[in-house]
């Protein structure tokens, strides 16, 4: 099967299973010369299946993945706990629900362009077929084994999941 038709197949398994929401950072412009605080507007909704979200007529990579939540003042170890907690205050300010879980900063990818032997993002095309890479050092996995997993995973979570 080509990548799109593995995809189709994975949407039409996941029409009743929950998605999360996908967000896009926007930095307001200044007014008068005063900084505002950015937020995360709301783009859509999508299945969360590893590396991959699932869109109705897109696949995109996963980006960063934060829990919304009131901004408060805190003291960090390290500067990526800060940054972290920023982005989730700002999913908060731009109107998510507190504890919501939120996909910041993916990217689109072109599944057609596996299925003519490419690649796009974690997904490649070896040896005729579409694979993906489901960690920056892990190898290559068969995506139509890949997605049967974690549509499995996503329908059924195991047990305190």
């Amino acid at each position: 099967m080509s990548a799109l038709e593995l995809f189709n197949a994975a949407r039409a398994r996941l029409a009743e299973a929950p998605r999360e929401a996908l967000g896009e950072l926007v930095v307001p412009r200044r007014i008068l010369g005063v900084a505002r605080a950015p937020r995360v507007e709301r783009w859509g909704a999508a299945w969360h299946l590893g590396v991959l979200l699932l869109t109705d007529d897109g696949v995109l990579a996963t980006g960063d993945i934060v829990r919304a939540r009131q901004e408060a003042r805190r003291g960090y170890t390290a500067e990526s706990q800060r940054q972290r907690a920023e982005l989730a205050a700002a999913a908060r300010r731009g109107g998510f629900a507190e504890g919501e879980t939120v996909h910041i900063g993916w990217r689109m990818l072109q599944p057609d362009l596996v299925d003519a032997g490419g690649e796009s993002g974690p997904l490649v095309a070896a040896a005729g077929v579409a694979r993906v890479r489901w960690s920056a050092a892990g190898g290559l996995m068969s995506l139509e084994a890949y997605l049967a997993e974690r549509v499995a995973l996503l329908l059924e979570p195991p047990a305190g999941a």
